[in-house]
């Protein structure tokens, strides 16, 4: 037996118990991993409130970095002592120990240390999506990020930043402003003293941004619209505020928008893809292109006060849970 964080009925952050939970052993294709470092992420605030929908009751968790305690039967090419991380699919990691699929573990760089790649895969690879895959950032693009302080903005800013683009944020308060300027953003605009709207018209003499990357969703859908140039990108990652009221296709006609959704899943389905995409993460890591901020750690335990501290937006940068023992 082991312990874990269990939710039983979705809701808020109290929906979350530290539960004892079996894990069993390995079948054919799978490992078990004795979690070292948790990474917290905004989907996995959604799946506990139900905005994304899971078989009750579940273990939240997408992202985690430790070490092979045991191996299926037959399975070549990872062993016991293995450091492996993995984010994205199967949900489950806000656990001491945990059951993964051998296909969707990836071998960490012993020059990285956990802390740091459970700070940073799932946020990594969903930053390489967007801005190399979704929406190809070259130089002289002009990008638009709301909520340029957390996790994701940190790291897309700095990537964007190195690409060559001019990187445009937004933020909630001086403080984040300060960390979003830190990290490549070239105008930080604070929106809830500022006209985003007007700023991003005044920054770019008119004429709107290539791309906006919005993971806000209902409180900055027609913000994100209007800053854009024409036949510019508005790309959907999340929906922190809720969704957005429903979108008519008139919203895009008069500058030929283009209106899409991204998640890392979909882009790292298969395990070439998601070797590719975390060894873009990996080495800018190491090139020193990317720079991850681990502000807040918190016991596994505790798993529902950093849920709260993330939803009243009291965090920057990256979150982590550290199993108890």
């Amino acid at each position: 037996m082991v312990k874990a964080i269990r939710v039983h009925e979705v809701g808020g952050p109290e929906a979350m118990q530290w539960e004892e939970v079996e894990v069993g052993e390995p079948k054919d294709g799978e490992i078990r991993v004795k979690n070292t470092a948790v990474g917290v992420n905004f989907i996995d605030v959604y799946f506990r409130k139900g905005v994304y929908s899971a078989p009750l009751p579940f273990t939240p968790g997408m992202e985690a970095v430790g070490v092979v305690s045991a191996v299926g039967p037959g399975l070549t090419g990872m062993k016991v002592g293995d450091v492996v991380a993995y984010g994205g699919m199967p949900m489950g990691s806000y656990s001491e120990e945990q059951i993964i699929p051998a296909s969707v573990a990836i071998p960490v760089p012993p020059s990285i240390n956990h802390n740091t790649v459970a700070a940073i895969l799932l946020k990594g690879m969903t930053v390489h999506v967007l801005i190399r895959r979704v929406f190809k950032v070259e130089p002289g693009h002009t990008i638009l990020l709301h909520a340029a302080a957390g996790g994701v903005g940190s790291l897309l800013c700095q990537w964007a930043n190195a690409l060559g683009a001019t990187v445009i944020g937004t933020v909630s308060n001086e403080e984040k402003a300060v960390h979003a300027a830190q990290h490549g953003c070239h105008h930080v605009i604070i929106s809830t003293k500022e006209d985003v709207v007007a700023r991003v018209k005044e920054i770019t003499d008119g004429k709107g941004v290539d791309v906006v990357y919005d993971s806000v969703g209902k409180d900055t859908y027609k913000v994100s619209l209007e800053s854009l140039a024409v036949h510019g990108y508005l790309v959907s990652f999340g929906e922190s505020s809720g969704s957005p009221d429903p979108i008519l296709i008139s919203d895009l006609s008069p500058k030929s928008l283009f209106l899409t959704t991204a998640s890392m899943l979909t882009y790292t389905g298969t395990r070439d893809e998601l070797l590719q995409s975390a060894g873009e993460v990996f080495a800018n890591l190491a090139s020193g292109v990317l720079r991850i901020r681990v502000n807040h750690t918190y016991p596994l335990s505790e798993a529902a006060r950093a849920h709260a501290d993330l939803e009243a937006r009291k965090t920057s940068g990256s979150i982590l849970l550290i199993p108890d023992n």
